[in-house]
Parts: structure tokens; C-alpha cells; sequence
């Protein structure tokens, strides 16, 4: 899965968020019968733009303490 593509989408997603601050929980298997590929490509594509500091990942405290996804 193209990493750039990845990017694009998951920053169109969080920038049209109406939570403040601007955030999106979203799932990978339903990103990835978007795009046609498995689940595990579009987790490591997650992964490494995290690792590269172009996506932050953070745990919600309160209930039901989804993974969220924020710009850096």
C-alpha cells in the first residue's frame, strides 16, 4: 500500500473531524475494503507514519478508549 496514499487519506479524515482537538479513530479492515489490501499492510503503513513523525497515535482515557489518530 502506498504510504503517500495513506497519508493523504488519514490527514483528509482528521482534518474534516469535527472533535477538538482534531482527531479520528478509524478502522484498519475497513480502510483496507477501501483500498482492496489487508489489514496488516494498512497497520504497517499506520505504523511507519507514526515512526516517522507524520502521524501521532494516542489511547482515549475515557470510555471506549479507542487508538486516535492526530496530526504532529
Amino acid at each position: 500500500m502506498e504510504k503517500e496514499e495513506l497519508l493523504s487519506h488519514v490527514t483528509a479524515m482528521i482534518v474534516s473531524s469535527a472533535k477538538v482537538p482534531k482527531h479520528m479513530a478509524f478502522s484498519p479492515v475497513k480502510m483496507a475494503d477501501l483500498y482492496g489490501v489487508q489489514a496488516i499492510e494498512v497497520e504497517k503503513g499506520l505504523d511507519e507514519l507514526v515512526d516517522e513523525g507524520k502521524l501521532r497515535r494516542e489511547q482515549l482515557q475515557d470510555y471506549p478508549h479507542y487508538t486516535v489518530y492526530l496530526l504532529p
